[in-house]
Order: structure tokens, then C-alpha cells, then sequence
């Protein structure tokens, strides 16, 4: 648990119209309430769509300070990074506060943000020291990544620990 920092212009644009938008803008209490509540459900059906499980799960947006609280159940380390990914990897997201838990956890996983020039080779070279490892950093950020050659700056992923032979 604890709270990630994420480029906030970077990301999915699920805030891109209607009352999620409005979000950060709002100044009435009412609107900003409803337009944060848009927002929450919005990055609530991200992660579905993502097909991510966890239990009670629950998203909170302030619009005001950027910032997405997420908690809930993950049955492992794995989804929960994925989740946070979710909520972060978003338009509007400067950062996600992780109330989640973990219900069977392992080693955590290291968090890079992509910067121009990237590649997932090198990124593999640097955590891992071999650049054919690339897959391994792909498959940690599937269904999020569709292809390895689809990664933008600003982009924060998953570096899981280093697979064993």
C-alpha cells in the first residue's frame, strides 16, 4: 500500500467526454461529486474490461487534486500491480493512492515509466541485463499492452522480478 506518482497528460482517455470530464473542471460540490463519481466508474469498468478480478472493488476520483484511491482484494501480486497500472495509466491520473490488498502475495514488482526512445528490449536490458527478455516485461502488462512495439512516454509499467531458469 502506499501512493504512485503518474504523468498526468499521459495515458488511456477515458475522461474524454460527459460527465467524467467535467470532473476536474466542476466548481459547484454537487457537480464535482457526481462528475468524480462518473470518473470512479469509469477506471471501475477499465479494470472489467481489462478483466481484472478483484474483490470489492472500489475506485474513488478527486478531480481537484488528480488523484484516484483504489481498493479492494487482488487474489494476487500480479493483479494488484495490473490494477494499479489501470487507475494511473490514465488521462487526468497524477497519481493512485493503493488501498488494495493482496490475498496470496509475492515479491513486488518494480514500476518504470517509458520515456522517448524506449524500447521494451531495452528496458529488458537495463532491469534484466538481456534485451530478449522483453517478453517477459510484455507479458506482465497484457491485456494493457496489445503489442511490444505499442508503449508511449509517460507510461508507467510493470517490471516484474526476474524469472528463473
Amino acid at each position: 500500500m502506499g501512493l504512485l506518482s503518474f504523468i498526468k497528460e499521459a495515458g488511456e482517455k477515458l475522461f474524454g467526454s460527459g460527465q467524467a470530464q467535467a470532473a476536474q473542471a466542476a466548481a459547484d460540490a454537487d457537480k464535482a461529486a457526481a462528475a468524480n463519481a462518473a470518473a470512479g466508474r469509469a477506471i471501475e469498468d477499465y479494470i472489467t474490461k481489462m478483466n481484472l478480478k478483484v474483490d470489492g472493488l472500489k475506485v474513488d476520483f478527486d478531480g481537484a487534486s488528480s488523484a484516484v484511491t483504489v481498493s479492494g482484494v487482488a487474489p494476487d501480486q500480479e493483479t494488484h500491480d495490473k490494477v494499479l497500472l489501470c487507475c494511473g495509466n490514465v488521462a487526468g491520473v497524477g497519481q493512485v493512492n493503493d488501498q488494495l490488498s493482496v490475498a496470496a502475495p509475492k515479491d513486488e514488482s518494480k514500476y518504470y515509466t517509458v520515456v522517448k526512445g524506449d524500447t521494451l528490449s531495452k528496458i529488458a536490458k537495463e532491469y534484466y541485463g538481456n534485451a530478449n527478455a522483453y517478453m517477459q516485461i510484455f507479458e506482465a502488462n497484457k491485456p494493457m499492452l496489445t503489442h511490444p512495439d505499442k508503449i508511449y512516454p509517460g507510461q508507467m509499467l510493470r517490471i516484474p522480478p526476474k524469472a528463473t531458469a
